[in-house]
């Protein structure tokens, strides 16, 4: 049963007191500054992401809870330096959800005109569009279509969000089809690069970055067709690691090593482990 908005306010000033206390009593909570907490943020959100994947609804609420941690300590500390608190925080993300929301919140009369275009908005393809537009309008907002992908995202979501922004501005393919001549280029020009790549430093960065330009065509697909590339290899590395898992324990379990099976063997087993699934 879901709580009411009286308990939610009162379950959110639990935990900023909870903060308070562990920052002045706790050794290590006490210790801890921005850069020391980020490498255990992006733990976090990698495990929330792991919990999504599963569909584990109670694992979600709890690595939710993990990363709300981490944002309010990131608060409590940037209050400690008097540089922004909590308060901050939510303030400018409503402000913010506001402003880009122009056709739930319709804007004042001495708005700007793209924000009174953006309120007639009627489907999620123009709130997407406006979104982008209105982002580069704000006064800390992203300049640039694509400076608001961030450079350290993982290579394959970033090529994701890098076309899907692009999209949002109306840089896309006018047929989803049409991508596939494109993919076929990519892998043409890659394995040509592979047929006379000399046995160098040189030759090989020629053609690792055909082989980058592939699979940013293959990224584009997957978004034309409303496929996650990061989620699709994310089940399909899952779906290796039970399969293989699989043959090295059997191997372990006829008293041999994995790596004293003949491939024919480990063949027959990954055929195994695939029907047991």
């Amino acid at each position: 049963m879901a709580n009411n908005r009286e308990n939610q306010l009162a379950a959110f000033n639990r935990l900023l007191d909870v903060m308070d206390t562990l920052r002045e009593k706790c050794p290590w909570d006490r210790k801890q500054t921005i850069d020391s907490l980020r490498p255990n943020t992006i733990e976090e959100v990698y495990e929330l992401s792991d919990a999504i994947l599963n569909h584990d609804m109670h694992n979600i609420s709890k690595e939710l809870g993990d990363v709300l941690l981490h944002i309010v300590f990131y608060a409590k500390i940037g209050s400690e330096q008097g540089q922004f608190d909590i308060a901050d925080v939510c303030n400018q993300l409503c402000d913010k959800l506001i402003f880009r929301h122009p056709h739930v919140y319709p804007p004042k009369e001495d708005g700007s005109e793209l924000a009174k275009d953006s309120s007639k908005a009627k489907n999620a393809d123009q709130v997407v569009k406006n979104w982008e537009q209105l982002k580069q309008t704000e006064k800390d907002g992203n300049k640039t279509v694509l400076s608001g992908v961030p450079n350290a995202l993982p290579p394959l979501i970033k090529a994701y969000r890098m076309q899907d922004k692009a999209r949002a501005v109306g840089f896309d393919w006018e047929k989803k089809e049409d991508v596939w001549d494109k993919v076929a280029e990519e892998l043409g020009e890659f394995k040509a690069e592979l047929a006379n790549m000399p046995d160098s430093e040189e030759g090989r960065s020629a053609a690792q970055a055909e082989l980058g330009d592939f699979l940013f065509s293959i990224v584009n697909a997957s978004r034309l067709y409303k496929l996650n590339p990061d989620t699709a290899l994310e089940t399909t590395c899952n779906k290796f690691r039970k399969r293989f898992t699989y043959v090295e324990m059997k191997a372990r379990k006829s008293g041999r090593d994995i790596k004293d099976l003949t491939l024919p063997e480990m063949d027959a087993l990954w055929e195994e482990a695939k029907k047991s699934e």
